[in-house]
């Protein structure tokens, strides 16, 4: 019998969020990436533009600043895509994270995210 793994599907993280598109934002995903929804991502203050959050960065993506909404495949070029950007809750389980983060950068990560109001369960 085969099996079959499905990728996370876009929102699938969101426990609840603000009304309307007030907890949203639209992004560009910085080329040479390919994000999964769920994925925490951090904003380069150089170009505006947003990568998956490490904690070890020194280019402002050290910081969370949200959670990518719909998978976005940036591999070739910047890609908009759509971030939960503030007053959130979401699941912590399904969250992404880059596989360079360890156990202290996720704790960091989430301490930014809840002073987004992006509370994690």
């Amino acid at each position: 019998m085969t099996t079959f793994t499905e990728a996370a599907r876009a929102g699938e993280f969101i426990i609840a969020e603000g009304n309307g598109s007030i907890s949203r934002e639209e992004v560009t995903i910085l080329s040479g990436q390919n994000l999964a929804a769920g994925t925490v991502v951090g904003k380069v203050t150089a170009s505006g533009k947003y990568i998956a959050y490490d904690d070890d960065n020194a280019d402002g993506s050290q910081a969370a600043a949200g959670i990518l909404y719909a998978a976005v495949d940036a591999s070739a070029a910047d890609k908009k895509g759509v971030i939960i950007a503030r007053h959130a809750e979401v699941a912590d389980s399904l969250l992404v994270w880059a596989g360079t983060n360890d156990a202290g950068d996720k704790t960091a990560g989430k301490a930014d995210l809840a002073a987004l109001d992006i509370i994690i369960r």
